[in-house]
């Protein structure tokens, strides 16, 4: 049987990194705690950072925003809470401010001079999106059953089991239709700059008829605004970084089996099985479909610190088109 050649590293790359990267669930929050989380994340992104390529990168904000969220709930009594909105903005910027500091000192320790920036981004949504209806995306800390009746009595929160994991806030998460401002992004990734840009999916809003923008209530998901904005930036790869090695097929049964390389047609089978839960691989798994489907030629989904290794096809799932 002939061996598949390793894929060559991508010279354009988006790459989405989750929420629990910088804020994994185990941890309280501390300042401390946060910047340590984002210098091991640093570390694992260094060999991309050290490569000459246009590099983007998405973050996750579910544990972020939630914890505002809660914050500000708990204060309302003294201080007026802001919107979801506002709450995204805050977590784009605290979020991205612990990456950058931790990226460029990764760099700097190297003897490497390449900028990070951050980008405050804002990201157009359907207003019509039947997700306001149903809200479905998951944010802040898990809590027992009991404990989720008391807080959602408490804070006038909608909550909803998260797997076997406990309960846990949702919000709506509607579907990115426009990344504004992505010409910005593309001649910032073209001079060389590691920019950081739709963090927690971005700034929810909607076009108004007279062309103004405005605010909505939603958290949209990383992972398919990271798909939009590669496929806009016309990026031939995007890697998805998550706490799991690879993808597999029958989690947690006798029967399971990773997925090393699977064609679309194939992935979209398993899917349509219910092979990738809502609350954990699902959003990953159409994330890639709308990648792929939006002219894409790769998706690979690793775990955070295999991200070289990952795009080198040592590991990780990758995810191409049925002819590739």
């Amino acid at each position: 049987m002939a061996v598949s050649a390793a894929p060559s590293l991508p010279s354009r790359i988006v790459v989405a990194i989750g929420g629990n990267a910088t804020h994994p669930e185990e941890i309280r929050g501390t300042a401390g705690e946060q910047k340590e989380i984002a210098a091991l994340t640093a570390r694992s992104l260094l060999p991309l950072a050290l490569a000459d390529n246009e590099l983007v990168l998405v973050h996750g904000n579910g544990p972020v925003v939630g914890k505002i969220l809660m914050r500000q709930a708990l204060t309302a009594d003294r201080v007026p809470p802001m919107t979801l909105d506002i709450c995204v903005a805050h977590s784009q910027g605290g979020i991205a401010y612990l990456l950058m500091q931790a990226i460029e000192n990764e760099l700097r320790l190297k003897g490497n001079g390449r900028h990070c920036t951050c980008l405050l981004t804002q990201v157009e949504v359907d207003p019509a999106d039947p997700a306001f209806k149903n809200p479905t995306k998951y944010v802040g800390p898990f809590f027992t059953e009991e404990e989720s009746k008391s807080v959602g009595a408490e804070l006038g929160w909608r909550m909803k089991k998260d797997g076997a994991r406990g309960w846990r806030h949702v919000v709506p998460s509607p579907k990115p239709k426009h990344i504004c401002d992505i010409s910005l992004v593309k001649v910032l990734a073209r001079r060389g700059n590691i920019v950081i840009s739709g963090g927690g999916g971005g700034i929810p809003v909607v076009r108004q008829q007279d062309g103004t923008r405005a605010g909505v209530e939603a958290v949209i998901d990383k992972d398919m605004t990271s798909a939009l904005m590669a496929n806009v930036l016309g990026y031939e790869t995007l890697l998805i970084l998550t706490a799991v090695s690879k993808v597999a097929v029958d989690f947690g049964k006798p029967t399971q089996r990773w997925l090393d390389r699977v064609t679309l047609r194939e992935l979209k089978a398993f899917h349509a099985a219910g092979q990738f839960p809502p609350g954990s691989m699902g959003p990953k798994i159409d994330a890639a479909i709308s990648f792929i489907e939006g002219g894409g030629d790769r998706v690979v989904i690793a775990r955070l610190d295999e991200a070289m290794a990952a795009l080198e096809g040592k590991t990780g799932t990758s995810v191409v088109g049925d002819d590739g």
